[in-house]
């Protein structure tokens, strides 16, 4: 039963989630007024009916007494004997009332009956301590020829010559009258309620009306830009709660400029770059197939040309991947030594190969980062470093916690960077060796910016002649995974 009931409860609220917030503000505040009304009137009902009994009781007790002042004893053969004149002027006033009936009965001090409707039932109920009225009076409600009716008993004292003892004197009245000024009461009350509850509902719908007009101008705003127009919400004159709202729709739109941008930058990138080696290629078979080289010549430049634009196609798609973990966020922890250790000993068939003095340093270092950038960050830098030193050069590899920062540094023995080179190395497809196709180190920027840290270049030693060094120092730096910023992180 209860499942039952939850499962009712969330059906009733997904259909009600499908409604306009103007339909559900209605709903929200509608239903519960009027479900306040409906149990007010309920409980004035009740409330109209005991005022009724109130006015209506003192009517019953005023005819109770008129009977009673009639009262006198009589001597029967040494016994006193009640005797009782009704006047007319003790029904006059339920006469006059085509809708109620009255009804009487006076018992003697023996409970025999001395006037009245004999087959009115009798009273067994007992004066309330503390009445409100100063008479030994009792009322309550009873069926009387098969009709309810209101009873007020009165015990009245009676003392003459002949003997003294006290009577009970009921007096019946139906419930029509009752009942039908409760249900005008009742219905006046209704009506009133009514009135007010559609006064309530075009209050509402006004106000609602006007609180969600902003939401119907920034929807048709919305709805009226080109299908490209990314550019930002400006909405000085929004009310403060859609200001989250805006704020998340620029910054949806911001990512998506971003990444459009870079889907735009990709496609040129590729048809450019990828048309020199296809054309080159195209060039080289159709030597082969002349004959002007001979076959092995002529395959191994057609396998060094694949191997370029292979190169090439996986820098450019490595590049597209680096945006794509941007947008996913919330970077998992990593230890850098790990990485740094793995790409080493990944490399370690080319460093030997070169013949290099190779020193290899790491402290653990925690890091938020993804697992393939930061092990595409190490590899390139490492590679570029072993591609540009001398054969039996020096290349080494140090990861240290410096200042609450993971620092990287990879140095090598090569030729270094010349001032003309700098302001546009880490650029796209800029390369400071020939043939090369020049996105390692702007993958590495894109990897480092993207966790929040910084990448540079420095000659290890200037010559003053040339202007380039004995050695490189590639060094990055990322922020240290603390228990502030994993917090931080996990906010975000």
């Amino acid at each position: 039963m209860k499942s039952w009931l939850l499962g009712l409860g969330q059906r009733f609220g997904q259909g009600i989630g499908r409604w306009s917030m103007r339909s559900q503000l209605l709903l929200g505040i509608l239903l519960p007024v009027g479900m306040l009304v409906g149990l007010n009137a309920y409980r004035l009902y009740f409330d109209a009916l005991a005022a009724v009994d109130t006015a209506y009781d003192r009517s019953l007790l005023a005819s109770a007494k008129a009977i009673g002042e009639q009262l006198d004893v009589r001597n029967n053969g040494g016994v006193p004997t009640l005797q009782a004149t009704v006047p007319y002027s003790a029904l006059e006033a339920f006469e006059a009332d085509n809708r109620s009936r009255m009804y009487y009965k006076v018992s003697g001090f023996k409970g025999e009956l001395v006037s009245g409707f004999g087959d009115l039932p009798a009273w067994h109920g007992r004066i309330p301590a503390r009445g409100i009225y100063a008479a030994l009076v009792d009322f309550y409600d009873d069926v009387y020829q098969g009709e309810p009716v209101r009873v007020a008993v009165l015990l009245q004292p009676v003392a003459d010559e002949d003997g003294m003892g006290v009577a009970t004197i009921q007096v019946a009245e139906t419930l029509q009258l009752r009942r039908t000024l409760a249900h005008r009461v009742l219905q006046s009350t209704l009506w009133h309620q009514a009135a007010l509850l559609a006064v309530i509902a075009a209050v509402v719908w006004l106000v609602v009306q006007g609180a969600t007009r902003p939401v119907r101008e920034l929807s048709r705003a919305i709805t009226a830009r080109e299908g490209d127009d990314l550019r930002p919400i400006h909405a000085p004159a929004a009310p403060a709660e859609l200001s989250p709202l805006i704020a998340a729709i620029n910054a949806a739109w911001d990512r998506q400029a971003n990444l459009l941008a870079h889907q735009k930058r990709f496609v040129r990138d590729a048809s450019h770059q990828l048309r020199t080696p296809l054309a080159v290629l195209k060039v080289q078979v159709q030597s082969a197939q002349r004959g002007d080289l001979g076959p092995m010549q002529a395959i191994n430049e057609i396998g060094q040309t694949v191997d370029g634009a292979t190169n090439l196609a996986n820098q450019m798609l490595a590049l597209a991947k680096v945006e794509q973990l941007r947008q996913q966020g919330d970077p998992p922890l990593q230890d850098w030594a790990d990485t740094v250790r793995e790409v080493a000993l990944d490399l370690a068939p080319l460093i030997a190969d070169a013949g290099l003095d190779f020193e290899l340093d790491t402290q653990s270092c925690p890091v938020l980062g993804h697992p393939w950038a930061l092990r595409e960050l190490v590899r390139n830098l490492l590679h570029n470093a072993v591609k540009h030193s001398p054969p039996l050069g020096q290349l080494s590899v140090s990861l240290r916690n410096s200042g609450g920062q993971a620092e990287l540094a990879i140095a090598d023995s090569g030729p270094g960077i010349t001032p003309s080179l700098r302001p546009r190395l880490m650029q796209p497809f800029a390369s400071g060796s020939p043939g090369g196709a020049g996105l390692g180190l702007a993958i590495c920027r894109e990897i480092v910016q993207s966790m929040g840290g910084q990448l540079s270049l420095e000659n290890r030693a200037a010559d003053a002649g040339s202007g380039s060094g004995a050695g490189l120092i590639a060094r990055v730096r990322l922020p240290i995974a603390t228990p502030a910023r994993l917090a931080d992180n996990a906010a975000t």
